[in-house]
């Protein structure tokens, strides 16, 4: 597995790994630390979560698991997100799903998320959306304490525009050293609005969560995900492949950003594919192809 570098002390695989289903995969607490030494046996040891995910519960699975063999943090990175309230049976005085980004709630989430996980650092942080009521002063206040503590090593942002980005930045001593975004053939949005040219200009990687489009790309029930679908067929055939996983994620990989997919699967089997990725050419013609067919005509 090919590792890129978000910072000098940061070094992950190439391919990271998402939690956000975790609890809808139905693994026991053994069957989920055979799939993590699994995956550290693959080369995948990025493994992404949030504070939210599993309506609050994915972070204290995974964390039972590495309790019972602690020996596999030390080969893996976390990354975990925090910033966004969300309407809960286990937090019944909120009314609605809103943000917060403040100074006392950034310190509460990782002391959970700590707990939660089982570790006594957290890899990398991000804040997972944009708060229109941010006080940067107090983000950036926040982010220097825990890092200070040794509490965090790291942090980025996830969904940040680039001046978001820049925003947060000017407050900090400390680099942002990603923004985690939705990528894919079938969301364009972020070669078009300057994120991806804001990346490239800081020298940061970004990570793309999606990066299958949710699976609408393999099986697609809409115009615009069956006409992706259908150039991705036919380039995949002239390349004498059989599955489109590998292509979608090679398509990822040409961007000269380093952008690193986030998979979201629970299946070792589905992992292994992805991998063939790195094994993938795909020309600068063939890569257009797909854009165009993601944006439903053809380039200037």
């Amino acid at each position: 597995m090919e590792s890129i570098y978000l910072a000098p002390s940061l070094k992950m695989s190439r391919l990271a790994l998402g939690f956000w289903r975790l609890k809808e995969w139905g693994m026991t607490t053994g069957q989920l630390l055979r799939f993590i030494e699994n995956l550290l046996d693959e080369g995948i040891t990025t493994f992404d979560h949030a504070d939210i995910y599993g309506d609050y519960s994915c972070e204290s699975l995974f964390g039972k698991a590495l309790r019972r063999k602690p020996s596999c943090r030390q080969k893996m990175q976390i990354v975990t997100k925090c910033g966004i309230k969300l309407v809960s049976s286990k937090y019944p005085e909120r009314k609605i799903n809103y943000y917060d980004t403040s100074y006392d709630h950034i310190v509460q989430s990782v002391e959970q998320s700590l707990k939660n996980l089982h570790t006594e650092y957290i890899d990398l942080l991000l804040i997972h959306r944009p708060d229109p009521l941010m006080d940067p002063a107090g983000t950036a206040h926040a982010f220097e304490d825990l890092h200070r503590s040794g509490k965090v090593l790291h942090f980025g942002v996830s969904n940040f525009t680039s001046a978001d980005f820049a925003m947060l930045q000017a407050y900090l001593k400390l680099p942002l050293v990603t923004n985690q975004l939705e990528i894919s053939p079938w969301q364009l949005e972020h070669f078009q609005n300057g994120n991806l040219s804001y990346c490239l200009e800081k020298r940061i990687h970004p990570m793309a969560w999606s990066p299958l489009a949710g699976g609408k790309l393999l099986n697609p029930e809409d115009e615009k995900s069956r006409r992706i679908h259908n150039k991705l067929v036919q380039i995949a055939k002239r390349k004498e492949m059989g599955n489109l996983s590998p292509l979608l994620i090679s398509w990822l990989l040409k961007h000269p950003s380093g952008i690193i997919p986030v998979l979201g699967t629970g299946k070792i089997s589905r992992i292994k594919e992805a991998q063939k990725a790195f094994e993938v050419h795909l020309s600068t013609e063939e890569w257009f192809e797909v854009y165009v067919a993601g944006q439903g005509h053809r380039m200037p």
